[in-house]
């Protein structure tokens, strides 16, 4: 019982500590100065928390897609940690469709990411 007490104190105390010092948590826009595929999918799930679909669209057209799935992928790998100890505790979602589901999303994000560059779906996020 022990271990898991610590254990989801130091998944609290990390997300904490991000929260807290306002890191960048996207290392290619830290990079190279231009959104990543992802860029706006924080945001636009803050303002689906909120209730604000049309302020979500427009940071990020997949967000009320991606958002729910990242969501639940996280909170279940914490879940797992704080439970067994194990850190990639996605190993166990496996199969075809999860394969395909996967590539359908990068190939989305993918494409998002270049019409926004091109200047649809509202242009490129600002970083």
């Amino acid at each position: 019982m022990r271990g898991r007490a610590a254990r989801l104190g130091t998944v609290a105390a990390v997300l904490g500590l991000l929260v807290a010092c306002g890191a960048p948590l996207c290392p290619f826009a830290i990079v190279t100065r231009h959104p990543c595929p992802g860029c706006g999918l924080t945001r636009a799930t803050l303002a689906l928390a909120q209730g604000h679909l049309a302020d979500a669209l427009r940071l990020h057209p997949l967000s009320p897609v991606m958002a729910p799935l990242v969501i639940a992928a996280l909170a279940y790998n914490a879940a797992i940690y704080v439970k067994d100890g194990r850190i990639a505790a996605a190993e166990g979602v496996q199969g075809a469709w999860v394969t395909r589901l996967g590539i359908a999303l990068a190939v989305l994000m993918l494409a998002v990411w270049i019409a926004r560059f091109l200047g649809a779906l509202g242009g490129p996020v600002p970083v």
